[in-house]
């Protein structure tokens, strides 16, 4: 189990509860698929999120090693900008109910926002919507990730 406060209180406590080893299950579904048999799969995997302090301008930072072993590093910013591998691509929020919200941009022009909250310490929920320059929906997903815990020795 995670030693960080729950809920989390503020964006800091809200990363450090992200830090650990993750089993993944995600689901995810093409909007603009028109009907075909291919509008919906779902993966699992393991996910590894390494937590980094706050450095500077920076709340803090976030590491993660995905199932193909790509990892991505995500810095958020104190005045609420996100920087994705050094680059900038978006906003972040925490919300008073402990979730927190990312807003991207991405360079197809579609938009991109994800919401992430922990119904327990070991339990994060993530959704994923993804508009188009109109704003009509083209991608969905949902996540459920349990943290991997080790057993106390007897």
């Amino acid at each position: 189990m995670s030693d960080q406060p729950f809920p989390p209180a503020d964006a800091a406590a809200f990363l450090g509860l992200c830090a650990g080893e993750w089993m993944s299950l995600r689901s995810s579904f093409e909007l603009s698929s028109g009907g075909d048999d291919d509008w919906h799969s779902s993966e699992r995997g393991e996910l590894v999120v390494r937590f980094g302090e706050a450095v500077d301008e920076a709340e803090g930072e976030l590491v993660v090693t995905a199932p193909g072993g790509a990892t991505t590093t995500l810095r958020f910013f104190r005045d609420g900008a996100l920087a994705i591998d050094g680059t900038a691509a978006g906003q972040w929020r925490f919300w008073p109910d402990g979730s927190m919200e990312l807003n991207l941009s991405r360079p197809d022009g579609m938009t991109v926002q994800e919401r992430i909250w922990f119904t327990r310490a070991n339990l994060r929920l993530r959704s994923t919507t993804a508009t188009d320059q109109d704003g009509t929906p083209r991608q969905g997903s949902f996540c459920t990730d349990i943290r991997r815990v080790s057993k106390a020795a007897a």
